[in-house]
């Protein structure tokens, strides 16, 4: 029995591993943009999907996972009109006659449908068009409404439940995406050695470690625009051997105490203790530090920059979303904090 449930998680996760990011990208942009209008967002759906329709809305009049301003996510699955207007005139129009009452122009239906042929959703789609608002999909890789919609995200099964497995990850992610984009904190991630110190290559003296003389006025300028500033540096020396929990502690102490010498401060500091032969996912490249300062700190990476010396830190920053600054060949941290300040302008 072990064997038939390790085959059923490894089918849904491998249908989950399948769905388009850029189709879950335009997906939270176009959620994001509405709500910015002052626009509702609108679900509805049939059965499992009803319910998830209602789960997904609630995640937006409710929370995610951030602390904000509740924004107008809508379900359509409410008993007493559903039951009413199914008896008063056709299950048919039990979504297209709430769309009537309820939608204005600019708003979205999000409409839900494993089979992608469900009628009244499809009505209501049309009504929502109709009044000059958009719609979205989420169905399984079948069906009329992927082809009817404003944008389509398509769940790539016909299995329903994997396909219902699929549209709650990926409006978890659409979830947290627009909260970020909608309130989330601007960050530049920096690395450390080479970038705003010299390398001390396996560095465990903090006598040895110092800023370059301009990076304390430099971050200094960061925090008086608004930008978290947040070192992500690999740091191998922990697991090689080099030195200890502590010694990076004192290290990172300095760095601190050093970049509020002008008035400015570093808000956090990630560190991977791996070796590259160890494959972990936050050694950079890999952007595993990146996600866990997105989390922590509510960052919209598409505001924000990535600062460092090495392909390594462009390539993290890329992967992550945010723009890029490579220093080096006479380029400095404060020459990156001028072009990100004057970027903003």
């Amino acid at each position: 029995m072990n064997d038939v449930i390790t085959a059923e998680l490894n089918k849904a996760a491998n249908t989950i591993s399948k769905i388009d990011p850029a189709q879950v990208q335009k997906a939270a942009e176009m959620i994001a943009e509405a709500f910015r209008n002052g626009n509702q967002v609108i679900f509805c759906g049939n059965g499992g999907s009803s319910a998830d329709a209602q789960h997904i809305a609630a995640e937006f009049s409710g929370r995610y996972k951030m602390e904000r301003p509740a924004l107008p996510g809508v379900c359509l699955s409410n008993i007493a009109p559903v039951t009413a207007i199914g008896n008063d005139y056709s299950y048919d129009l039990v979504f297209k006659r709430q769309v009537e009452g309820l939608a204005r122009k600019g708003d979205i239906l999000v409409g839900m449908s494993t089979s992608g042929n469900s009628k009244n959703v499809i009505l209501a789609m049309e009504e929502m068009a109709a009044r000059g608002g958009k719609s979205i999909s989420f169905t399984g890789d079948c069906g009329r409404m992927k082809d009817i919609a404003d944008h389509a995200v398509v769940i790539p099964s016909t299995d329903t439940p994997h396909v219902q497995e699929g549209y709650i990850c990926a409006c978890h992610i659409i979830a947290g995406m627009v909260e970020q984009i909608l309130f989330g904190n601007r960050a530049v991630f920096i690395d450390r050695d080479d970038t705003i110190a010299k390398d001390v290559p396996y560095c465990s003296d903090p006598d040895k470690f110092n800023l370059y003389p301009d990076v304390p006025s430099a971050i200094s300028r960061l925090n008086d625009a608004g930008y978290l500033v947040i070192v992500i540096t690999n740091q191998s020396g922990l697991h090689r051997g080099y030195f200890d929990e502590g010694t990076l502690d004192r290290i990172h102490g300095k760095l601190r105490a050093q970049a509020s010498s002008a008035g400015g401060h570093v808000d956090d500091i990630f560190y991977c203790p791996h070796t590259p032969d160890e494959h972990c996912s936050c050694r950079k490249p890999e952007i595993g530090m990146g996600l866990d300062a997105i989390a922590k700190h509510h960052i919209d990476a598409s505001r924000s920059w990535m600062v460092g010396d090495h392909d390594k830190d462009m390539e993290f920053g890329r992967r992550l979303g945010c723009r890029t600054f490579k220093v080096g060949d006479g380029k400095t941290f404060s020459d990156a904090v001028d072009f990100i300040l004057g970027s903003d302008s």
